[in-house]
């Protein structure tokens, strides 16, 4: 049996598989104070004779092994997660190897391994929710360095006519997650995304950020396969107006996969974070 958490800042959902890792448990539960949270993670495990966890998390987290606070969720505005050792207190009453990275990393090599992406080399993932998150996969690697990639928050130019101010603590409406998350359509709009029509006008908005995104992506990192998912791409009309919007930006400009392959949403649908976990505990199991 191998383990895995999807622990997001909304909701933990965790899980085992088998030796094929195929789903045979899984569980979920709201996101509250920390010792609340993992007693009830560590007690869902303590049922398993599990060989090794993989935790995919929401951070910003310390994935640097050589720091002192490495496990740790550090500046996340969660209230009582930050700075919070979540790898230490799991390794306090769970004695198995632990693969640690974020909750879209996870996501990502799920989707790589067994979703949309898993006869291509390459893909980036980017979740469109609350936040926006984003982890690239190339040839089996996770890209990481000094730390985990923010891609959430990378620079935009404002769309004519948004008028918004934006919903990011650190950047307000000059990156992602200020402009295109669901956080920052409420800002927009006064409503969610849920509760909007199809043709409102704050998709056009949300489809331009997005597609500004895709495009420096693929400038810069050059994926075979783009996944969007997370609940504000649950709107089927926003996936064909990013790709439009994308072709629009671009301008004939370098070479990329057929739009229409491209770009696509979660093949795993939901179970995209705990699938990736698992594949990762089974590689923690490899190396140890």
């Amino acid at each position: 049996m191998y383990g895995a958490i999807e622990a997001g800042g909304t909701k933990f959902v965790c899980a085992v598989g088998d030796d094929e890792l195929k789903i045979v448990d899984r569980v979920s539960f709201p996101t509250t104070k920390p010792a609340e949270t993992l007693m009830k993670t560590i007690n869902f495990f303590q049922q398993y004779d599990i060989k090794a966890l993989g935790i995919g998390s929401f951070g910003p987290i310390d994935v640097n092994e050589s720091s002192k606070t490495y496990g740790y969720v550090t500046s996340t505005p969660k209230e009582g997660w930050k700075d919070y050792d979540f790898l230490g207190v799991l390794k306090e009453d769970l004695d198995v190897p632990m693969y640690w990275t974020t909750d879209v990393n996870a996501a990502g090599y799920g989707e790589y391994q067994a979703g949309a992406a898993k006869d291509n080399q390459s893909c980036l993932y980017l979740t469109v929710g609350t936040g926006v998150g984003g982890g690239y996969i190339n040839h089996g690697e996770i890209l990481q360095g000094f730390t985990h990639p923010e891609m959430g928050h990378i620079l935009l130019t404002k769309a004519p006519g948004d008028e918004t101010k934006g919903c990011c603590a650190f950047h307000h409406d000059h990156c992602l997650e200020g402009l295109a998350s669901g956080t920052a359509i409420t800002t927009r709009t006064g409503k969610k995304g849920i509760e909007l029509t199809s043709d409102d006008p704050n998709w056009e908005y949300v489809a331009d950020y997005l597609a500004q995104a895709c495009m420096s992506f693929t400038l810069t990192l050059s994926p075979e396969k783009i996944i969007l998912g997370g609940g504000v791409m649950k709107q089927p009309q926003l996936l064909p107006k990013i790709k439009e919007k994308l072709l629009e930006k671009m301008n004939g400009y370098s070479t990329m996969p057929d739009i229409e392959t491209y770009i696509q949403t979660p093949g795993l649908g939901d179970n995209a974070g705990v699938t990736g976990a698992l594949y990762l505990a089974k590689i923690k199991t490899q190396e140890a």
